[in-house]
């Protein structure tokens, strides 16, 4: 019989959070799925309460999923009327679930 675990190491998801320096907003690094949910939801938990606009940097974010785009735009929702959150540099992932899903959600602005 062979040891299929020879030489295999699991893969763990990790998702880095800091707060922007220059600007409203947060910094991450990583990627968003199920392992790294209820990091993201806890970071975009702080943005209602933050100035306007608020950035989301996520030139370091590999992936986001699905859920995790929709809990992006459930809280773009809750910012309130007028306020904007922009997402900067997203990955292609989270980039496409918005344009297929939430393209006419006003309160988020992507920048590449």
């Amino acid at each position: 019989m062979t040891d299929i675990s020879a030489g295999w190491s699991p893969y763990r998801a990790a998702l880095d959070v800091w707060p922007l320096c220059e600007r409203a907003g947060l910094g991450l690094a990583g990627e968003v799925s199920l392992p790294t949910r209820h990091a993201w939801e806890g970071a975009l938990a702080t943005l209602p309460g933050r100035a306007d606009p608020v950035y989301l940097e996520l030139s370091l974010v590999t992936f986001v999923d699905v859920a995790g785009t929709a809990a992006l735009a459930l809280t773009a929702q809750r910012l309130g009327h007028g306020r904007r959150l922009i997402v900067d540099r997203p990955p292609p992932s989270l980039r496409r679930a918005l344009e297929a899903f939430w393209s006419d959600l006003p309160a988020i602005e992507v920048t590449l």
